[in-house]
């Protein structure tokens, strides 16, 4: 019985299963910490500048030190209140106030000295900030007035917002970065676009 027992504890296949369960578990526990973590340290998750590492690491990497602010040319970037309990401090844009213009060279990364914000390896290209959405009821558009500032402000273009044949906004997540200028910019109190944290 202790010879099958022992041949069955050293069997590969049984070893490799063991070893795969034992990652999905913990991989699962990791996430789960990392998740309650964030909800602790950030109650209001705020929208950061691009390139931000996930929100418990950025919190890690953070000095506080401004340099990404001074570098904005838009001036989209702004310190979190004393108020938002360990972000307090820490870059992030408020999109409603002056949202990420989306730089071609991403200036505010360049100027983080400790990595907190990374530069994404193809730019804009495929990255986002956050979700867009479309709250329809809100859209005059729908109410047959003719609009689409959205669009004609998106600097990204068609690639992430255009016009259907009723002139009404098509969002395209796959090239929409979440930089938020269509949120500001819609004529709708609140706005028919409103951006989701990722």
């Amino acid at each position: 019985m202790a010879e099958r027992f022992t041949d069955k504890f050293l069997d590969p296949q049984t070893e490799g299963d063991r070893r795969a369960f034992f990652r999905r578990t913990v991989g699962r526990l990791v996430e789960e910490v990392v998740q309650r973590a964030e909800r602790r340290v950030s109650p209001q998750p705020v929208l950061r500048p691009p390139g931000a590492l996930e929100e418990v690491l950025f919190l890690a990497a953070c000095t506080r030190c401004g340099d990404c602010i001074e570098v904005c040319p838009a001036g989209a970037i702004v310190k979190a209140s004393p108020g938002a309990g360990l972000s307090a401090g820490t870059p992030m844009i408020d999109p409603n106030v002056q949202p990420c213009t989306v730089c071609i060279t991403m200036p505010c990364i360049e100027a983080c000295p400790t990595d907190a914000l990374e530069m994404p390896p193809r730019l804009w290209e495929g990255y986002r900030m956050a979700a867009l959405e479309l709250v329809p009821e809100r859209c005059i558009v729908f109410e047959g007035v003719v609009c689409g500032l959205c669009a004609r402000v998106c600097p990204l273009g068609e690639r992430a917002i255009r016009l259907d044949d009723k002139g009404r906004p098509v969002l395209l997540a796959e090239g929409c970065v979440g930089c938020g200028v269509c949120v500001r910019a819609c004529v709708t109190t609140p706005s028919s676009l409103k951006l989701k944290l990722l």
